[in-house]
């Protein structure tokens, strides 16, 4: 008996609109090298296509369409390919980052329904969306400190984009956020209801719209307000995420006088003490970049992040704790953020390429 291989990207032309659905439930739609390549292409043949006006793009769960959008790269590739010297790691961040620049510059509105959990390179594919459409049950973050990692895929680019200082905040934290975060963060444009996704997403098959426009605004005129939970923390954000360096923001907090400050400051003191002084730098260059310098940036990040250091990569040891060994007690290196030097971040700034031959050169 012959096994059917499903594949992990669902792609139709429905009415005017071109439809994707990611389909690796059981990894919560983790990206791999193969899903990168058949979203490419896909977004590249419907660029040029004259019967779609607009794209639409979700996840699925075990029980079916949405519930999960994507929990992000497939970090146990990363791990596998990372340890052995794999070269489609290159090809993986290349491609990915290529395709983050594409959604970000699509010539036609492309739709991100984000329900469930969208995180690092879920974020990456619906960042750059005309539309992000979040629901009650978006559960969004850049979680990458923990594996020692930094937020790629544009991360720079977005989060340094948040009002105040909540692009730091969620870049060296990794705290996840709802729906109402997400607007109230500018990383969202509106919230319709997990339950109406389905009526949504089928009318956008079967109505008949005058322009890509229109069909952005009928989702949109679906929206309800969400309250967001961020309004009591700003102050603090902006407060402690300004200070200069990642031991200055650690410390100021550690002496606050609140249990949000406490515990923010604990949760920092877990993550990779490099990979935190590393983002801190990333999100404030970041702020004057447009979106493909940001992109070679982190694509030379990512490289140092697995070869820098070799043997000692904070990102194949973030990785083992968290998802191979799960004894979730990875050994950084140095163990304590008071311990990490300029000389140690400014490495990871250093471009490997000259500039002509870069991976991503012709992203403009």
């Amino acid at each position: 008996m012959t096994e059917t291989v499903v594949s992990e990207v669902l792609s139709e032309v429905r009415g005017q609109v071109g439809f994707i659905t990611l389909n690796r439930p059981r990894a919560l739609n983790a990206l791999s090298l193969g899903m990168v390549r058949d979203l490419m292409g896909i977004l590249l043949a419907w660029q040029n296509d004259a019967r779609v006006l607009a794209v639409a793009i979700r996840g699925s769960n075990k029980e079916g369409p949405f519930g999960a959008f994507c929990a992000g790269g497939d970090i146990r590739f990363l791990h596998q390919a990372g340890s052995q010297g794999n070269p489609q790691l290159e090809d993986f961040f290349t491609e990915e980052y290529a395709l983050n620049h594409l959604i970000h510059n699509y010539a036609k509105p492309y739709i991100a329904f984000m329900d469930g959990i969208v995180m690092g390179g879920g974020m990456g594919i619906s960042q750059g969306a005309a539309l992000r459409v979040v629901t009650e049950r978006t559960k969004m973050a850049m979680p990458e400190t923990a594996i020692g990692l930094f937020p790629d895929v544009g991360g720079g680019y977005f989060l340094s984009r948040c009002p105040g200082r909540v692009g730091e905040w969620l870049a060296l934290t990794g705290d996840t956020i709802g729906a109402g975060d997400a607007i109230d963060s500018q990383l969202a444009d509106g919230c319709l209801p997990a339950d109406q996704q389905a009526a949504v997403w089928d009318a956008l098959a079967t109505q008949t719209f005058a322009s890509g426009a229109a069909i952005k605004d009928y989702v949109a005129s679906k929206f309800i307000a969400i309250e967001s939970m961020l309004s009591g923390a700003k102050g603090q954000i902006d407060q402690y995420f300004a200070l200069p360096t990642v031991g200055e923001i650690v410390s100021a907090l550690e002496s606050a006088d609140s249990d949000w400050a406490h515990a923010t400051a604990a949760t920092l003191r877990k993550r990779s003490p490099l990979m935190l002084n590393v983002v801190l730098e990333q999100i404030r260059r970041a702020r004057g970049m447009g979106l493909a310098d940001d992109l070679r940036m982190e694509r030379d990040m990512v490289r140092h992040c697995f070869y820098l250091r070799p043997g000692q990569s904070e990102t194949v040891e973030g990785i083992r704790a968290l998802a191979v060994d799960k004894d979730h007690a990875p050994k950084w290196n140095p163990a304590r953020i008071e311990d990490v030097t300029p000389e140690m971040v400014a490495p990871f700034f250093a471009s490997p390429w000259p500039a002509h031959s870069h991976p991503l050169a012709a992203l403009v």
